[in-house]
């Protein structure tokens, strides 16, 4: 077992990245007695990482800020750098499980958009789950931090998985899917972020208005998962859902005039991510999304080119400071 601290006490680090995400497929069912919604959901992970440095601390606890290297103009206003953020719960969660660990320090590299649907605080979990337990030596299993992620929330188990996969439950009933080809995409981030919880909760108003009764959902479109492991950029793209879509439109109806667009300049399909409001484009090749997003950036929209399948949350150092 690897001490937490290097020879003569000094700091150790490691560093963990993990994507983001695009919900290919979301089908949501109606509100449970719980207050949470089953969904049956096709994840994709994509080329856009958070990045979560562990450093020992001789002091026990917790603390957290933001690296330098972030692409995302955030602070502190927009990510909470205490016990409301999802990090921090993981790290105190791992620390719980961990025989005398030492206090850990994180910095979190932000890359993902906040609030944009993509799952970058369930990445922040899950790549901090597993620097904790290479800090500490825990030992565990990806079966068992998988586990453990389940408890944080329901995208985070993805984040440390990776790749595709069919989530069902919460969406955190995971089984892989076979996607061996690339699928290029181009995110179109807004200045604003949108609460999770109140687009369901505009799902939920907006199908009480009109007398939808859904029903839970238990799988998902087989040919969704045909078109993702043949490759089939053009099929995926008449199958892509989001039942979550029109909530955020309805609560952000700018977002109408990005998918319009897209849908006229060259995108195969175009779609909400999530509960938004970043906005997916489904692109032929790399050259169409570059293209994509190059047109984008003219028209003074902040857009940029990612692919998919990639995988999840993974090592990139372990070092002696």
């Amino acid at each position: 077992m690897r001490t937490p601290t290097g020879p003569g006490g000094r700091p150790r680090s490691v560093r963990v990245k993990a994507p983001g995400k695009v919900n290919v497929s979301l089908q949501v069912g109606p509100l449970r007695p719980d207050g949470y919604h089953s969904v049956a959901s096709v994840y994709l992970a994509v080329s856009l990482f958070e990045e979560v440095t562990a450093t020992s601390t001789p002091e026990p606890g917790v603390t957290v800020s933001l690296g330098p290297d972030s692409t995302l103009d955030v602070d502190s206003l927009d990510i909470p750098l205490d016990e409301r953020n999802l990090a921090v719960k993981a790290a105190r969660l791992m620390a719980e499980m961990t025989e005398n660990p030492t206090g850990v320090h994180l910095t979190i590299t932000k890359r993902v958009p906040v609030a944009g649907g993509m799952g970058g605080g369930s990445a922040d979990a899950a790549a901090t789950l597993l620097a904790c337990d290479a800090l500490w030596g825990s030992g565990l299993s990806r079966e068992e931090l998988a586990h453990v992620a389940g408890e944080l929330g329901a995208d985070v188990p993805f984040a440390l998985l990776g790749g595709a996969a069919v989530g069902l439950g919460l969406g955190d009933q995971l089984s892989p899917a076979l996607a061996t080809s690339r699928f290029d995409w181009v995110l179109v981030p807004a200045e604003f972020g949108l609460s999770t919880p109140r687009v369901y909760a505009e799902l939920d108003r907006l199908r009480q208005a009109e007398g939808v009764h859904a029903a839970e959902p238990t799988d998902v479109e087989p040919a969704i998962l045909a078109a993702l492991r043949t490759g089939d950029a053009g099929g995926l793209s008449h199958l892509l859902v989001n039942d979550l879509q029109r909530a955020a439109i309805g609560l952000a109806p700018g977002l109408r005039d990005t998918l319009g667009w897209a849908d006229s300049h060259g995108a195969l399909a175009s779609m909400v991510s999530g509960s938004g409001p970043t906005i997916a484009l489904l692109a032929q090749d790399a050259d169409a999304a570059a293209d994509l997003a190059e047109d984008l950036g003219h028209r003074g929209v902040e857009a940029f080119a990612v692919h998919g399948p990639v995988p999840g949350a993974r090592i990139v150092s372990d070092t002696v400071l």
